[in-house]
């Protein structure tokens, strides 16, 4: 399980949540002034994980305004990058030579460390995800990088689709991660938010040739797990999706020591695996199997059985088994 710290500022007496928050803050990102209609009485939670470098912390909090000020950027620049994603809530966030951009659910806010900024949470409640990253973790020049503060970041389609998606999986499920995998999990992320950034610049090119190829993989991987229910999803489907010869594509995935076949067949079966675990029994088998690609049961029961050793049938009965209380 991945570590992390947890803060409930309930926790603390009343007078001191805010002060306490505040600080946390400030050593998150980077030194910052808060402002809070509810700084008297302020209940706010923050998790923090550290993906070797680069620190993840979901966060939720009533109406909260973050204030970046020159002098406070005289005080300190760490020269990070903040990513934040909105997952509940509206905001709206400021720069002093770029236009107020309004933020929505799935919107990213981005800052870095050495310009002024004020982001303010409306609420009445406020949950996000926020990514602090080194400069030296992203495959693009600083200045391009600061060219991104102003665009319209999105977690909805693209790649920061896949952004918000890592963000989300990781932060929810923790528990599903070694603390070995912090470092590698943190190179994905940067790759992932470079590719991001460089996509709204329209500067793909620029990117390191390893970052370009990690995220096509991951874009690619997103995509088939997106269409998994279309019986035709091939491998020549897919490379036409994305632009890239079938030759291309196979070496992709080679690297990652399996094939695209491989893949769309072993995401295909878990899920419909934990559909079989999860439903209540009502759905027919082969209507799952069809839900999930399988173009007729006797393949998806053959191939079932070849990944879990039994058949769907059976797995379900398994997994819904009641224990008989004792004595009865």
């Amino acid at each position: 399980m991945l570590d992390e710290m947890v803060f409930r500022s309930e926790e603390l007496a009343a007078a001191d949540r805010f002060d306490v928050w505040h600080d946390l803050m400030s050593s998150t990102h980077a030194p910052m002034d808060l402002t809070s209609d509810y700084a008297a009485d302020f209940r706010g939670t923050l998790r923090l994980m550290d993906l070797g470098g680069i620190t993840l912390w979901p966060a939720s909090f009533p109406q909260l305004t973050f204030h970046r000020t020159p002098r406070r950027i005289r005080q300190s620049d760490p020269e990070t990058v903040n990513l934040s994603l909105v997952v509940q809530g509206d905001a709206w966030t400021s720069w002093p030579d770029r236009p107020q951009r309004a933020l929505r659910v799935q919107d990213f806010h981005m800052n870095v460390s050495s310009v002024p900024m004020s982001v303010c949470g409306v609420g009445p409640w406020i949950e996000m995800i926020g990514v602090e990253m080194p400069r030296c973790a992203l495959s693009l020049p600083w200045d391009r990088v600061r060219d991104v503060l102003g665009r319209d970041l999105q977690g909805r389609t693209g790649i920061g689709a896949l952004v918000a998606q890592f963000l989300t999986q990781v932060t929810s499920h923790t528990g599903q991660y070694r603390q070995a995998d912090a470092p590698r999990l943190g190179r994905v992320l940067a790759d992932l938010v470079s590719a991001q950034f460089a996509q709204v610049l329209d500067a793909e090119d620029g990117l390191a040739p390893e970052t370009r190829t990690r995220a096509l993989t991951l874009e690619l991987m997103a995509f088939i797990r997106r269409h998994l229910a279309d019986p035709d999803l091939t491998p020549s489907s897919v490379a036409a999706a994305r632009h890239i010869s079938r030759s291309h594509l196979h070496r992709l995935f080679q690297a990652r020591g399996t094939t695209v076949a491989a893949y769309i067949r072993e995401q295909r079966l878990e899920g419909a695996r934990r559909e079989l675990a999860d439903g209540a029994g009502e759905v027919p088998v082969h209507a799952i199997a069809a839900r999930w690609g399988f173009k007729d049961h006797a393949t998806f029961t053959r191939s079932f059985r070849a990944a879990y050793g039994v058949s769907p049938r059976d797995f379900r009965h398994a997994a819904h088994l009641v224990p008989t209380p004792a004595g009865r």
